[in-house]
This record gives structure tokens, C-alpha cells and sequence, in this order.
């Protein structure tokens, strides 16, 4: 392996009594956590107490803004503006940069959760808005998206504000021929099985090609590997992963 591909996770997306995933156990494992900021998933005292667990274990904190949807989980698309998708993500960011500016520490990325994330990839005009919030809020503020087959529009657009970027790959999702991930709808869209997870992480890592939905090689090229929390076999495959990507 000739770089290091870091290792994310969504996370501090529990709400009230509703709790998902284990993050104590999972935030150890990982390089970088994507924090709910209240408006799919997370409230204040979720937040409070992820922000300082990932501070305990030395890990960058990363916010995971969304659609206003806590039904849904921020899996449904809602036809927002361009003006207000700015506005919700710049509400959003300094939520969550309260949190961890009162913990000692900083928002070191953003990466956009569920529909939103999706929405990206095919909207110029809602990448533009994220890409303006980010750039308003701190200048290089990195945004994190999605690896494609071709990342050249998303370079080009964020160049133009100034905004770095930081690119993703999933180690737990199915993928469509160009890169973009299999909407969750299609049967075989999350792969639940460890070692498929395992084995499409390290090819990722590796620069290798993986097998789309479709059973056609794809490769990707990522800086950060995504696992999600709410997959029950989450815990298991980070541990697992954790192991392979440090003798790697």
C-alpha cells in the first residue's frame, strides 16, 4: 500500500432515548468521525458527549450536516434551494463547532449526509451551496465527497470557491458502473456480510479493483474509507479493518 487511507465513521446519531451504534467502542478504531448535527439525527447532549469522546481518543471531528429530516433520517430528498441548503449547512457547522470549541477542539471537515450527499453528485447548483458554506464559514475548510470514477467537476467547482476536498469511498455499499453508490432500494445496495465488507475495503485502500453491483471492475481512488454504525456488523469489520489497514 503505497498511502494511508484513513478511517471514518458516522457517528453521535442517536436521538433522545433512540440510540444507533456504539460509538464508544467504535471511535478508538477510526482516524475521523462524521457527527449528526441535530437535523437527521443527534441532539445537544448526543453531540456534547460525542465531540468529547472523540477528543478523548485523539480523533478529527468531522460534520455530517443534512436535509432538515429527522423522520426520515436525512435519507429523504427535500426540495430545498440552493440559498437554503447554504443556510441549513452554515446553521449546522456552527452547532456543531460550539461543541467542540468548548471541548478544545475544532471542526476539521464537512461531509453531507444521506440524501444530501447523493443530491451532490448530480446538482451543480446544491454543490455550489455547500461548497459556499464551507468556503463562508472558514476559509479551507476541507468538504468531503464522494469518489467517483471522474472527480473533475467536483474539483473544478471547488476550486473555483477555494474549498479542498477530501475523497470517499464505502467499504459497506454496493456501487453503481461510474462510481456513484447503488440507491439503497436495489437489493444487494449494502453488503451486511463481513467479508465482503473487508474485502472491498482493502482493495479500495489497495487502489485495487472491487466489483460493482453489476459484477464489473471498478476502482476508486479515496482518501478516507467509510464504515457505517448502524450496520450490526459494524463493530466486528472496524476491528477487523483497524487491524489489516495498521500492518498494511
Amino acid at each position: 500500500m503505497n498511502r494511508r487511507i484513513l478511517l471514518n465513521c458516522d457517528m453521535g446519531e442517536s436521538f433522545g432515548a433512540w440510540r444507533m451504534g456504539d460509538d464508544a467502542h467504535a471511535m478508538p478504531l477510526i482516524d475521523q468521525a462524521n457527527l449528526a448535527c441535530g437535523f437527521h439525527a443527534g441532539d445537544p447532549l448526543t453531540i456534547q458527549r460525542t465531540v468529547a469522546l472523540a477528543v478523548q481518543h485523539g480523533v478529527s471531528i468531522g460534520a455530517h450536516p443534512s436535509y432538515p429530516d429527522l423522520a426520515g433520517f436525512g435519507r429523504r430528498h427535500l426540495a430545498c434551494a440552493p440559498e437554503e441548503v447554504e443556510a441549513l449547512v452554515l446553521y449546522q457547522l456552527g452547532a456543531l463547532d460550539g461543541f467542540c470549541r468548548a471541548a478544545g477542539s475544532q471542526l476539521d471537515y464537512v461531509k453531507p449526509h444521506g440524501a444530501l450527499y447523493n443530491d451532490l453528485v448530480r446538482d451543480d447548483e446544491l454543490l455550489n451551496a455547500v461548497l459556499r458554506a464551507c468556503a463562508r464559514y472558514r476559509p479551507g475548510l476541507p468538504l468531503m465527497v464522494l469518489a467517483l470514477a471522474d472527480n473533475s467537476r467536483e474539483r473544478r467547482l471547488a476550486e473555483a470557491l477555494g474549498v479542498p476536498l477530501r475523497f470517499e469511498a464505502f467499504a459497506d455499499r454496493a456501487y453503481l458502473a461510474d462510481g456513484q453508490l447503488a440507491p439503497r432500494r436495489l437489493a444487494g445496495a449494502v453488503h451486511h456480510e463481513a467479508p465482503r465488507i473487508l474485502e472491498q475495503a482493502l482493495a479500495i485502500a489497495r487502489g485495487e479493483p472491487f466489483a460493482d453491483l453489476d459484477g464489473q471492475p471498478l476502482c476508486l481512488v479515496a482518501d478516507s474509507l467509510c464504515v457505517h454504525g448502524d450496520n450490526p456488523e459494524s463493530l466486528a469489520v472496524l476491528r477487523r479493518l483497524r487491524a489489516m489497514l495498521d500492518a498494511a
